[in-house]
């Protein structure tokens, strides 16, 4: 099917033609025909999908129709690029229609404060926010809900995983009861089902699978030590001119690390919580208007940032949670287009991994190290003992040109032991507690290494 079968409004049609958009994806065939009949829905679909269209143009189409001007619906997202992201998208989508929209968020100075409440002042039918901002603004007194028709919730997932079921639960209580509630959730655990029940009315329910990537992704991964990872980002991304990449960190201290190390050598920005807002927005904007080549970031950004032609995703470190990976791989492969995927995996990480391939349903390429490094540890997949052995390895690389120097290993490069890297089992300032075993390529462990603190400062497992 194509678009011209929903029956849009000529005007909405025409900016969709004008866009490109001829054939919906499978969640957009699925779900506007739902919204269209003014049904409840609890959508399941994965980042890359094209969901924020499938909830934008057919509430698009009916407030086309309706034409009172007063605020219809209200979209809440989990964060401020998200919002941002959606709001640009219906000013696409509307262009031809005349309907505008706000995004509310946080995170700004008191200047974009004011634009916000003056922008609601002026009125808009579409309000996009996130739930703290807009709980300071209906304290406030300062936007009125009582006409809204449409409610949305997108990444309802993560707005649970952050803590705003209690902001959504009082910003319900501003709504009218008699609206359409539209959520959408890139996995439906229980706890999203028990919510949906508070606010949804019979609800029609439509699942796109989440564990499949995109055809057009290649996906590989380096069996690694910690100690290596550096060196090996910095050997892929000297293999071709990249236009976009993203590389993904599992905390902001390994995000501001990597930075400091690749900075020197190629175009990149670091993209974390602690910056300000206008910020992040720069840096957004610059790489997606290919002015800075290689973006490094947590799962921050591993949704809700729309960005076609991203070329490489790097996984620095191997996601906890296996749906993470399909959404941070689904940053590349977008709109048809192909891309690469390559993941690191240290022997800690080995049956995270493992629970990845399960998801997916399909083995990934395991690469042989560059030549010029040593030997990763042995995957071993869900045969490993989570970390036993190897995680916090040094690991490292030979010196190119010195591959052949009689079968002897090298030792770190003095560079990494200058920065304040782990140090090797041999070097180690504290006595060995047993007589020192020969080197050999199996992975390696030491008590010392693993109490050291790395050069990123404190490590945590948890995200941005």
């Amino acid at each position: 099917m194509d678009f011209s079968s929903f029956n849009f409004e000529p005007s909405l049609q025409e900016g969709l033609d004008a866009m490109g958009y001829e054939q919906p994806t499978p969640i957009q065939e699925k779900a506007i025909p739902v919204i269209l009949e003014n049904k409840d829905l609890i959508a399941c679909a994965q980042t890359g999908t094209g969901k924020t269209a499938a909830f934008i143009l057919p509430v698009l189409n009916k407030i086309s129709k309706s034409g009172t001007g007063k605020l219809d619906t209200l979209v809440l997202a989990p964060t401020r690029e998200l919002a941002i992201q959606i709001d640009q998208q219906i000013q696409g989508f509307s262009y031809f229609l005349g309907v505008s929209s706000i995004p509310i968020y946080g995170g700004g100075d008191g200047i974009v404060w004011e634009q916000q409440k003056k922008a609601l002042e002026t009125g808009a039918e579409i309000v996009v926010a996130t739930p703290g901002r807009l709980i300071a603004l209906l304290a406030g007194g300062k936007i009125d809900l009582s006409s809204l028709n449409h409610l949305i919730l997108d990444e309802a997932d993560r707005m649970m995983d952050m803590g705003f079921s209690d902001d959504i639960l009082k910003i319900v209580n501003y709504l009218p009861k008699d609206r359409q509630t539209i959520l959408f959730s890139a996995t439906m655990p229980s706890k999203i089902r028990q919510f949906s029940m508070k606010i949804l009315n019979k609800p029609e329910e439509i699942s796109i699978a989440i564990g499949k990537t995109a055809e057009g992704v290649t996906q590989s991964m380096f069996s690694v030590h910690d100690g290596q990872k550096e060196e090996l980002v910095r050997h892929i991304l000297s293999q071709k001119q990249y236009e976009a990449v993203i590389i993904f960190c599992s905390t902001k201290e390994k995000v501001k690390g990597l930075y400091k190390v690749l900075r020197k050598q190629f175009e990149i920005e670091a993209f974390h919580s602690d910056l300000e807002q206008v910020d992040r927005e720069k840096i957004m904007s610059a790489f997606k208007n290919k002015a800075v080549k290689i973006l490094i970031g947590t799962d921050i950004i591993s949704r809700g940032i729309d960005v076609v032609g991203i070329e490489l995703v790097i996984n620095f470190d191997t996601p906890s949670d296996p749906e993470d990976y399909v959404h941070r791989v689904g940053r590349t492969a977008r709109a048809d287009k192909e891309g690469e995927a390559i993941t690191f995996v240290n022997q800690k990480d080995q049956q995270k991994f493992a629970r990845i391939e399960k998801l997916i349903g399909m083995e990934i390429t395991r690469n042989p190290m560059p030549e010029g490094f040593e030997p990763g540890p042995v995957y071993l997949g869900e045969k490993s003992k989570s970390g036993h052995g190897g995680g916090n390895h040094s690991g490292g690389f030979k010196k190119k040109g010195n591959s052949n120097n009689s079968g002897k290993k090298k030792k770190f490069p003095p560079r990494q032991k200058a920065e304040g890297s782990q140090s090797s089992p041999n070097t180690s300032s504290n006595p060995p507690a047993e007589k020192p075993k020969a080197k050999s390529s199996e992975p390696q462990t030491s008590n010392t290494e693993s109490s050291k603190p790395s050069k990123y400062g404190q490590r945590k497992n948890v995200i941005d």
